[in-house]
């Protein structure tokens, strides 16, 4: 009867914590989460990976007077050694880019204007 007892004592710590790992797992916030109906709309990435890792974003707003761009910005993957993310936040109701590059210019810059440049890296 002993025995019974100290297994539930472990199992039931056991269990409780990786119910909270699966749960914070699934609830992490996402784009739409965010006020402002942020919207990714295109990705680019350097192919290789001697150096830092370079990333891009277009994001389209749909509510430019409540949008939180830098909360939606710390959602974008940021990681150290020399990286860097870009990210193009540009009006829902004006043209956007569908494509983006990783060299400058990123997209073009006299068809599209963007509302909002954040630039993150590792370091923040």
């Amino acid at each position: 009867m002993k025995t019974k007892k100290k297994v539930w004592f472990i199992a039931i710590p056991i269990i409780l914590l990786l119910s909270y790992l699966i749960y914070d797992s699934f609830s992490q916030p996402s784009l739409k989460d965010i006020p402002g109906q942020f919207e990714e709309v295109a990705f680019a990435r350097n192919e290789q990976n001697k150096g830092g890792i370079v990333r891009v974003y277009a994001v389209t707003v749909g509510d430019l007077n409540n949008a939180q761009y830098d909360d939606a910005a710390d959602l974008f993957p940021t990681n150290d050694y020399n990286s860097m993310t870009r990210i193009f936040f540009f009006d829902k109701n004006k043209p956007f880019p569908t494509e983006v590059k990783v060299e400058p210019p990123y997209y073009d810059v006299e068809k599209y204007e963007a509302v909002q440049i954040v630039k993150r890296t590792g370091s923040k």
